[in-house]
């Protein structure tokens, strides 16, 4: 199969590319704004240097697409580049599948569920805490206008942490930024008193998804495991894979309600019902073997 993937020198973009290629032609379009050839290393592909935010054509033809690009940074400064960037660039994407008759498969986010109730469901109000969230229930809702003449999906992503996510910078998981902070032996800062909840998934439980999703029906669906663990309970796991005994730092919460989302749980009724997935990673075991991948990492580059 030929599959395009839009942010594919991105984070989750990369690990959807390294795993697709072992059994698909893969091309990968990133205006590198956020992704970086580093991820891409063992890609063997063509990758195109195209903002698809603005006005492009390809004459390539391609049986799936997977778009992963975007502004995904919550607390990107400019509002109004976030909205356009992400909106626009998906209407090009569309128009692109439609031009090949292709599969297309595009990343959402859980972000839009913002305090709302949990376990968080598909249909539940949705609370906007940022413009990407606003950006990407724009899309879910262009999407929808669609399901009937063309194979689209829509995943809405958890809290995704894993391999090549270093780039994100501020945006990475709090798994990232706690682990560096332990092994450098310095205590881990959290926000007071560590009681916030996240439902954490492992990257490679995020691409098994996202391939399941270029054979399931159209609609959206949420990808999380369906487990929320606070802060507190975080460090521990953290403490216990690096062989450390570190106690929390907290912090004042520096955000409000009205931006920052305090816990986040999915319920995967319909991801396992529709594109018969379930998460198979704990967080202890996604922890470990991230850690390891890291070590790894680290060592191929000294």
């Amino acid at each position: 199969m030929k599959i395009l993937v839009t942010g594919g020198a991105g984070f989750i973009g990369s690990n959807i590319v390294l795993e697709l290629q072992k059994d698909n032609d893969v091309t990968v379009i990133d205006n590198f704004l956020t992704g970086t050839q580093d991820n891409l290393k063992g890609y063997d592909g063509g990758i195109l240097d195209i903002d698809i935010s603005q006005p492009f054509d390809l004459d390539e033809k391609f049986d799936a697409i997977i778009h992963e690009a975007a502004i995904t940074d919550p607390r990107f400064e400019d509002d109004k580049e976030t909205l356009r960037a992400n909106i626009e660039g998906f209407k090009n994407i569309i128009k692109l599948a439609k031009k090949n008759n292709a599969k297309l498969v595009y990343a959402s986010t859980a972000g839009l569920y913002g305090n709302g109730p949990v376990p968080m469901k598909e249909s539940q109000k949705k609370e906007i805490l940022s413009a990407y969230g606003q950006s990407k229930l724009e899309m879910d809702k262009i999407a929808e206008k669609h399901f009937k003449e063309m194979h689209i999906v829509g995943l809405r992503y958890f809290n995704v942490f894993g391999p090549r996510e270093q780039n994100k910078g501020r945006a990475a998981s709090m798994i990232y930024h706690l682990s560096n902070q332990i092994k450098a032996n310095k205590k881990p800062r959290i926000f007071k008193h560590g009681e916030q909840k996240r439902d954490h998934i492992y990257v490679k439980d995020v691409v098994e998804a996202t391939i399941k999703a270029l054979d399931a029906p159209s609609g959206i669906y949420n990808i999380g495991t369906g487990t929320a663990t606070d802060f507190n309970e975080l460090v521990n796991l953290l403490n216990q894979v690096l062989n450390k005994n570190l106690e929390p730092e907290y912090f004042d919460m520096p955000y409000d309600s009205k931006t920052y989302q305090a816990d986040t749980q999915a319920d995967t009724t319909l991801a396992e019902t529709q594109l018969k997935w379930k998460s198979r990673w704990s967080l202890k075991d996604g922890i470990k073997d991230y850690m390891e991948w890291i070590d790894e990492d680290e060592n191929k580059t000294n």
